[in-house]
C-alpha cells in the first residue's frame, strides 16, 4: 500500500510538475497599446476618440472623394485585413477602416457593449467625425452583421453595400476555430485571460482559410500579437455572450445596391449563409469564390477586389 501510495504520489508531482512547466511556456500576459503600436500601428495609423474609446484608424486615399470606402473586419481580425484591398483601392478612392471594439488596438468598450447596435452607432460616430456624409459599406463576418444593420440604420448615407461572408443568420457551422470555442466556454477563457499558446492562434486561423497553406508566420504574429492589447481577450468573451440579435428578418427591408462575396470552403458561415442573404436582398449580386474560406479578402485580396472594382465600377 505504501508504495501504491508514493508512485501515486510521484505521478501527482510529475503532473503538476507538467502542468506549471506548460503554463509557464504559454503564459501571455498583456501588451499595452504603446508597445503593439511600433509594429502594428505604421503610419498612416491614427487614433480618434469615439464614444469613449481610442480608435485605431487608416484613412486612405483622395480627400475629396465623394463616396469614400468604408471597410469593416471580422471577430479577432483587425483593420489590417483589409491591407491587400486598401493598397488596390487607395490610389482612386477614399478608403476607411479601423480597429472594432474587442479587437485590434481599439480595444474593449468600457460599458462591455458589444451588441451590434453599440457596433452601428460606433461606425455613425466615426464616418460623423471624419466628415464622411454618404458612403461604400464592406463587411467581413461579424463587419457584415455590423455593415447591413449600419444600412438599415442610415439609408439615406449607405449606398452601397458589401457583404463578405457576413453574419446575420443562426448559424449551421461545420467547423469552429478553437479560439472561438474557448472563448464561449467560461473555464477555459478565464484562463486564455492568462495563457495562449500559438498554436491555437496558428489553428485557428488556418481553420478560416480555404488554403491553410497561404497563412505566413507573420499572419500569425499578426493575430496573435494583437489578441495580446490589453483587455482584447476578456472583451471577446464577452462579445461571444452578445453574438446573437435576432434580427434576421429585417434584412429583407435592404433597398439598396447589395455585393455578397462568399469564400466556397468556408466553414465557419457556410455558403448557405450567403445564398440566403442574395434571396432576401432585392436585386443583390452573389459572387461565390470556390477556392477561398471565410475570409476571402484576406486570403487572396487581388481576386476578391476585382469583384469589388466591378461592382464600384472602377476602372
Amino acid at each position: 500500500m505504501k508504495l501504491i501510495l508514493r508512485i501515486a504520489g510521484v505521478l501527482l508531482l510529475a503532473c503538476v510538475v507538467f502542468l506549471i512547466a506548460g503554463l509557464a511556456a504559454t503564459w501571455a500576459p498583456d501588451r499595452s497599446v504603446a508597445q503593439l503600436s511600433t509594429r502594428w500601428a505604421q503610419p498612416p495609423s491614427q487614433f480618434i476618440a469615439v464614444n469613449g474609446m481610442q480608435v485605431h484608424l487608416r484613412d486612405e486615399g483622395p480627400p475629396n472623394d465623394p463616396l469614400p470606402i468604408v471597410l469593416l473586419h471580422g471577430t479577432s481580425a483587425s483593420l489590417h485585413t483589409w491591407d491587400g484591398w486598401a493598397e488596390s483601392l487607395r490610389d482612386k478612392r477614399r478608403v476607411i477602416r479601423f480597429d472594432l471594439p474587442a479587437f485590434g488596438l481599439t480595444g474593449p468598450d468600457p460599458h462591455n457593449d458589444y451588441s451590434i447596435a453599440a457596433y452601428v452607432r460606433l461606425v455613425r460616430a466615426v464616418v460623423d467625425q471624419l466628415g464622411v456624409q454618404q458612403f461604400v459599406l464592406v463587411g467581413n463576418s461579424l463587419g457584415g452583421q455590423i455593415a447591413w444593420g449600419s444600412a438599415l440604420a442610415m439609408p439615406q448615407r449607405v449606398r452601397q453595400l458589401v457583404l463578405v461572408d457576413a453574419a446575420g443568420y443562426p448559424l449551421q457551422s461545420t467547423s469552429v476555430p478553437i479560439g472561438f470555442r474557448i472563448a464561449r466556454t467560461p473555464g477555459l477563457r478565464v484562463l486564455m485571460e492568462h495563457v495562449l499558446p500559438r498554436g491555437v492562434v496558428d489553428s485557428s486561423v488556418r481553420n478560416v482559410y480555404g488554403d491553410p497553406t497561404r497563412v505566413t508566420r507573420e499572419l500569425v504574429d499578426r493575430y496573435y500579437e494583437l489578441t495580446l492589447r490589453a483587455g482584447n481577450r476578456q472583451a471577446l468573451a464577452y462579445r461571444m455572450d452578445q453574438r446573437l440579435s435576432g434580427e434576421e428578418d429585417s434584412i429583407k427591408q435592404l433597398k439598396l445596391p447589395t455585393l455578397i462575396l462568399w469564400g466556397g470552403k468556408d466553414r465557419l458561415i457556410p455558403i448557405d449563409n450567403g445564398r440566403r442573404f442574395a434571396a432576401d436582398i432585392q436585386g443583390s449580386r452573389l459572387v461565390v469564390f470556390d477556392a477561398l474560406g471565410h475570409v476571402p479578402q484576406e486570403e487572396d485580396p487581388e481576386k476578391t477586389v476585382q469583384a469589388f472594382k466591378a461592382f464600384v465600377a472602377m476602372r
